[in-house]
Formats: structure tokens, sequence, C-alpha cells
């Protein structure tokens, strides 16, 4: 079964098993900036690519949340990652990661 996880989270549910914990988790990487957990710098996605050209900021986004998932989240295997432009705000794209669960 494949999920959809995009950045942005309504709230954090304390308590939840199995699928949604991890679905939970995967938000949460994908919404933490890197180096702002004091007791683990590397945990979330670094966005010092910001004002690199498109093309090499998408690149080094998605190998970002790649790396990310893989040592944060070993239970989910990364299917797909695209991008969505958000209309309001121009330049600014929304990683939208197509996932599987895996145990």
């Amino acid at each position: 079964m494949t999920f959809e996880v995009a950045p942005g989270l309504k709230k954090i549910e304390i308590g939840l098993e199995g699928v949604e914990e991890i679905l939970q988790n995967v938000a949460v990487i994908l919404t933490t900036p890197k180096g702002s957990v004091p007791l683990d710098r590397e945990f979330g996605v670094s966005w010092m690519f910001v004002d690199s050209p498109t093309p090499r900021a998408l690149a080094e986004l998605r190998a970002e949340i790649l790396s990310a998932l893989e040592r944060y989240e070993p239970r989910v295997r990364v299917l797909e990652i695209s991008f969505t432009a958000d209309a309001g705000k121009p330049g600014k794209v929304i990683p939208n990661v197509k996932l599987e669960i895996v145990t």
C-alpha cells in the first residue's frame, strides 16, 4: 500500500501506532529544519540551498529528503518525490513524498 505525505502538521498526536505513527514521523522529518533540534542537529531537512537555481535546489532537496527518511524513519521506502508550486507564493515549492511502509 502506498501513501503520500507532504510537509505540514496540523498537530502532533501522542500515542499513535502503526501506519499513523509512521506517517506522522515522516511529516515531522519533512517540516523540521536541520540544525534546529538541540540534541540531534542532523535531524530534519536542510534548507541551505534555498537561493540556488531551481533545478539544483530541487535536486538537493530530493537528496536531503531521501537521506533524512532513510536515517530517521527506516520503516518507509520512498517511491517518488514530486514538487508542487505554491500558487500564493512565487518560487515556493512543496515536496510530496510517495512512500510505502516496510516492516
